[in-house]
């Protein structure tokens, strides 16, 4: 692995890395490299500053290349994340460098791309089997029964151990729908054996919401249309949409994305995953979904979704074509009902069809009798 840092001279042609940081004539800029590297060397105390420090680079999901060299995608996020890691590290009387590069040692950017798949995969590979375990105990017939709110803190458990895989899943690894379609089975074991009857309880809840007006603000954007489809698809199939500047004080309709009313953000949640967890809609697709709607939304990118920005630029390119509220709100109801049919698909099990067994003609069987 070769390096360059910033010095008066300009950088020697051809040459594969710059530290972070390196400045130069923007006219002889070279093509941005794609990968970040940090190296460190530790000091022997405080004894527990290696742990720590492993255990982080894990939580970021990068990988070695070498001892004491570790790599991430070269993103804004990934910098900001290094740069923690390198001032904790020399807090602590430690050494780090950050380089970015075209390549990683004796890595070709191909190699490194398969090994961060890699590791996700068997990332999602043991959340599955867990999820498997959980499913055959729970299917048991003299499994415990448990309690509404035990069952969706079991699954939210398992929903989060997801969304940090999904975080630092940089080039969208295998996996990750069989895992969340498990979540999506376990909902469901679970809620057939829980103390009370979840079933007819979510019922008496959501009858209580069909048939209604929903309002919201005008100009909806990705959280108003993913909440729209939602409610249509799980919650209310003849529920009418209206837009307001204001909550209503009173009357039938029912307020949602707005300030201070029951639908609408709740802490790390935008009205989507509100509404996903009042209404114990339990879905991979939909899961999936939520992860979208949230990085947009809240732009945090808490769950790294990948389709994040097509799905943006998508709704940017609505609001700028449909300057009626309602349109815009169907066209953006419509994609969020293709992009659910898309993952669900993309969730259903692959492979071989069973041969059909040939019928004999009469004929056929007279002949052979």
């Amino acid at each position: 692995m070769t390096s360059h840092r910033s010095t008066a001279q300009p950088p020697a042609k051809g040459t594969a890395t710059a530290a972070v940081g390196a400045t130069e004539s923007p006219s002889r800029a070279p093509k941005t490299p794609r990968w970040l590297l940090l190296v460190h060397q530790l000091p022997a105390s405080p004894s527990n500053l290696r742990v720590r420090t492993w255990r982080r680079l894990q939580q970021l999901g990068a990988i070695a290349v070498k001892q004491a060299v570790y790599v991430l995608p070269d993103s804004p996020a990934a910098r900001e994340d290094f740069e923690w890691l390198k001032t904790e590290i020399e807090t602590s009387s430690g050494r780090a460098t950050l380089f970015v590069a075209d390549t990683a040692d004796t890595w070709s950017s191909d190699e490194l791309v398969q090994e961060f798949r890699r590791a996700r995969e068997n990332d999602y590979a043991s959340l599955s089997r867990d999820l498997e375990r959980s499913l055959a105990a729970t299917r048991r017939k003299r499994a415990p029964r448990r309690s509404r709110r035990a069952t969706l803190r079991i699954v939210e458990t398992f929903r989060q151990r997801l969304a940090a895989v999904e975080a630092i899943d940089f080039f969208t690894s295998a996996g990750r729908d069989r895992a969340a379609a498990l979540i999506g089975e376990l909902h469901q074991a679970l809620a057939g054996n829980t103390g009370t009857d979840p079933a007819s309880s979510d019922q008496r809840t959501r009858d209580a919401y069909v048939g209604r007006t929903w309002v919201t603000r005008p100009r909806p954007g990705i959280d108003r249309m993913g909440s729209a489809w939602l409610i249509k698809r799980f919650i209310d199939p003849q529920g009418r949409f209206g837009f307001v500047d204001q909550p209503p004080a009173s009357g039938n309709a029912i307020p949602f994305d707005m300030f201070g009313v029951e639908f609408t953000h709740h802490g790390e949640w935008c009205t989507f995953e509100t509404l996903v967890h009042r209404f114990a809609i339990a879905d991979g697709a939909v899961s999936r979904l939520a992860s979208i709607v949230h990085d947009l939304d809240l732009k945090d990118a808490k769950f790294g979704a990948p389709e994040a920005p097509a799905v943006g630029a998508m709704v940017d390119g609505f609001q700028a074509l449909y300057p009626d509220d309602h349109v815009l709100l169907e066209q953006g109801m419509t994609m969020c009902e293709a992009l659910y049919r898309s993952f669900e698909r993309a969730a259903r099990p692959v492979g071989p069809r069973p041969l059909a067994r040939r019928r004999r003609s009469p004929s056929t069987r007279a002949a052979r009798e």
